[in-house]
């Protein structure tokens, strides 16, 4: 690419960094920024017409044709050359069998997403055409995340559809909104204000919500799936719920996602990545505009046990709103604000885009459908959950299998389910009464060890202490980023246990606990057992007057 076949040279917008960090980062594992979206033609299609159109569609959007490279100061910029060729393939599976179509279809497409992009190279989007049997074609595009954002997937695919119509005139369709636009009005925005924001916003949070071990030299992979729907009924009642209370269905999501982390971390103040729109109103066309506008951003829940789950769901979109204006600041910066590294390891993308029925290409017989089934996208996260509102709530999620297994990841999809059926039938009930235990894992619990016999006299303490003569090295407890061995668990416990007694505690005594959830809690209690004494837990978030 030389200067003089440049059109434009541009920015980065905060979310295009952070993808160009991991895809240069990360080029052992799979990449899992490049995104696949799948079409079905029926009719008489002509594919050179339909190329012509897909040319006529990259030539019209100028960031289409970016790649981005580091210039002479050191700043990555997105270079877009005033011509690319388009990388265009054509196969005919029409002679195979039904099956045999099928799997030799998903074997090009597996292949066609597993080439790496080099961003620096563009285009970054690729276009592979399919015949089937009878009048039926697929349509593969393949593209990095770096490039598109999920709402210009249906623009794309409408002017796509004109396009086809006009034989590739673009004078069928409105001027472009320039992409330039957007990064223009990023750097109008007011960052002092949305630093103040962000810092008012997670102060006082204390740790992140890691579900997993951070390991920076972990290769990428791609995620396995869990999809589950609601039924109509149960996703009519829900949004019907939204309604009356004047939240979003997004704001519900985020309010049971982070019940969920809760319950699965011990934490009442969890973080969460949520993928926000980044299409500001205010700017003219934006509705309309291609290109990559969204962002991540933490959304935090803290859950108080006497608050109500009604209570919690307005507050948290209340606090989500006040934030709104302040989506623009992009993820590593609000990070280095809260001073904890990474704050989240799970991420929640509520996915409304506007996507059309199938449609008819006028004046040429054609249908085209979107194959959701068939697309292929991720994230780096261990975790993602994707939702999808329509008739029956969609929701899917994605998880690392060297990291959950099947049966882990389903119970995340069980829980959330759980909490929404509660938000439509008992929004009234208190955070720390709700229980999202399995019927199994609540039997496990309260079941009694069978290799203690019934008749052993014992205690708690002395059991404790002979597994910890048997076990040393094993771990105890584990909370967040902490663990103990049962040796270590049971020196802190001795020497507290020391302590209590020095100061007269004994048997008929009772010791109030008022600390959080985390290892010194479990050292308190095995100390005052030791003693002979009996606790009494109580929740530090309790009103003053009810402690």
């Amino acid at each position: 690419m030389t200067s003089s076949g440049l059109e434009d040279i541009l920015p980065l917008s905060p979310m295009q960094e952070g993808l160009l960090f991991h895809s240069r980062y990360e080029q052992d594992g799979a990449d899992v920024y490049a995104v696949q979206h799948v079409f079905d033609i029926e009719g008489a299609l002509d594919g050179a017409r339909l190329r012509a159109a897909v040319r006529a569609l990259v030539q019209r959007h100028p960031n289409l044709r970016a790649g981005f490279r580091r210039v002479d100061s050191g700043q990555t910029v997105q270079l877009i050359p005033r011509q690319v060729d388009m990388p265009w393939d054509e196969f005919d599976l029409s002679s195979l069998p039904g099956a045999e179509a099928e799997a030799e279809l998903a074997r090009l497409a597996a292949k066609e997403h597993g080439r790496r992009f080099d961003l620096a190279e563009p285009p970054l989007l690729r276009f592979s055409l399919v015949r089937l049997a009878g009048e039926h074609h697929r349509l593969i595009m393949t593209t990095h995340h770096i490039l598109l954002d999920g709402w210009s997937t249906p623009i794309l695919v409408r002017e796509l559809i004109t396009l086809y119509a006009s034989h590739g005139d673009v004078a069928a369709l409105p001027r472009v909104t320039p992409y330039r636009q957007y990064l223009g009005r990023l750097a109008q925005q007011d960052r002092p204000a949305a630093e103040a924001a962000w810092r008012e916003a997670l102060a006082g949070l204390e740790q992140p919500t890691l579900l997993t071990p951070v390991d920076p030299a972990r290769a990428a992979l791609m995620p396995e799936r869990i999809t589950v729907e609601l039924d109509e009924d149960r996703t009519a009642a829900l949004a019907d719920w939204a309604r009356r209370q004047g939240v979003t269905m997004n704001t519900v999501l985020q309010a049971a996602w982070g019940l969920v982390l809760s319950r699965r971390t011990g934490h009442d103040d969890v973080v969460f990545g949520a993928v926000v729109a980044g299409r500001d109103p205010q700017l003219p066309g934006v509705e309309t505009m291609v290109g990559l506008l969204i962002d991540m951003v933490p959304v935090r829940v803290a859950l108080e046990p006497a608050q109500s789950l009604l209570s919690t769901v307005v507050r948290l979109q209340d606090e989500q709103s006040r934030l709104t204006a302040h989506h623009h600041l992009g993820l590593a910066r609000i990070q280095q604000l809260a001073g904890l590294g990474d704050l989240f390891d799970t991420s929640l993308v509520f996915e409304n885009y506007p996507w059309d029925d199938p449609t008819e290409l006028p004046e040429t017989g054609l249908r085209i459908t979107p194959n959701l089934d068939r697309g292929r996208d991720a994230t780096h996260y261990p975790l993602a959950l994707i939702a999808a509102p329509g008739r029956r709530l969609y929701l899917r999620l994605d998880y690392r299998d060297d990291l959950f297994d099947r049966a882990t990841a389903a119970g995340f999809l069980d829980r959330l389910t759980q909490v929404l059926d509660l938000v439509v039938t008992d929004a009234d009930r208190a955070i720390g009464r709700i229980d999202l235990l399995t019927d199994e894992e609540r039997t496990a619990l309260l079941a009694i060890p069978h290799d203690i016999p019934a008749e052993t006299e014992t205690t708690l303490p002395g059991l404790f202490e002979a597994r910890a003569l048997e076990h040393p090295d094993a771990a105890a407890v584990i909370c967040g980023q902490t663990t103990l061995t049962y040796q270590e668990l049971n020196e802190r416990a001795n020497r507290l246990a020391h302590l209590l007694t020095a100061h007269g505690i004994g048997p008929e005594h009772i010791i109030a606990l008022a600390l959080p959830r985390s290892t010194d809690l479990i050292t308190t209690i095995l100390a005052t057992l030791k003693t002979g004494a009996a606790y009494l837990p109580l929740d530090p978030d309790y009103p003053h007057p009810r402690l």
